[in-house]
């Protein structure tokens, strides 16, 4: 039988993305470098927020399926059935990746 971890409150669950090493100038970063970049993963579920979000009119900024950039130390890793996920507060994500053609097309 397979698990769902359902996130509580501001929490959602990511599956990391393999990180791309390789640059578009074709510089090829080695593993172990000083400072590990920003994370890239896909938003499975989100928690529904926090209680006085809706009296402020505040709403989740992501939902599943969405890819997230997050840095290294965020959240918690969890397993659930042999599958790594991390657990973190959706405020510890930097940001929402997105092509340039849907950003265009939202402004109008």
């Amino acid at each position: 039988m397979r698990h769902h971890l359902r996130p509580l409150f501001d929490r959602v669950v990511l599956k990391e993305l393999d990180p791309d090493r390789m640059r578009r100038s074709g510089l090829l970063v080695p593993p172990g470098t000083h400072e590990p970049p920003p994370q890239h993963g896909i938003v499975l579920d989100v928690g529904p927020g926090l209680d006085w979000w809706a009296h402020v009119g505040v709403q989740m900024p992501v939902r599943p399926g969405d890819h997230v950039v997050f840095p290294a130390q965020a959240g918690n890793w969890v397993e659930v059935d042999e599958e790594r996920l991390l657990v973190c507060r959706v405020t510890e994500l930097l940001g929402v990746l997105e092509r340039a053609g849907e950003l265009e097309d939202a402004s109008v």
